[in-house]
């Protein structure tokens, strides 16, 4: 995997996710371009499998400055390319169960494309966020100790 743009942090605290997918991503004009200055925002984003493809909504990217004239809609409806049968087995999984399609991260891989990780995610109760939470503080404090331990 190459140079992470951004990741989308709410989802991990609030799904937990199965099945993780890498896919390409259809911009248009200087989208790259601010991919790669790091404007990006998942606020609300989900993936959907429409007519045999997937389609990744709310996915903000704010306009590049100059490119004047070029800049497409921030929040528009973007195209997630895989292959028919990889959108087969999630349209499977997703109208069996009780499953969204959320992404995860947003990145460059090693050929410089701007690739988007998504993952089947299951929606975690009031508890189970409790529980995590719980978890990363016992394991902050072990580290903490090690670490003080170790001095």
């Amino acid at each position: 995997m190459g140079q992470t743009v951004a990741t989308n942090k709410k989802a991990y605290r609030d799904y937990f996710f199965s099945d993780k997918w890498e896919c390409g991503i259809e911009l248009k004009g200087a989208e790259v371009k601010s991919v790669r200055a790091g404007k990006v925002n998942f606020k609300d984003t989900y993936a959907q499998v429409q007519e045999g493809e997937v389609f990744l909504y709310n996915l903000h990217i704010d306009q590049y400055k100059q490119a004047s004239y070029m800049n497409e809609e921030a929040d528009r409806t973007r195209k997630l390319l895989l292959h028919k049968r990889e959108i087969r087995k999630i349209y499977g999984i997703v109208a069996q169960k009780n499953v969204t399609l959320i992404p995860t991260k947003i990145y460059f891989n090693s050929r410089g494309l701007v690739k988007i990780e998504i993952a089947l995610g299951t929606g975690k109760k009031r508890y189970d966020k409790r529980a995590t939470i719980q978890k990363r503080d016992i394991d902050r404090d072990l580290r903490r100790a090690v670490k003080h331990r170790n001095r």
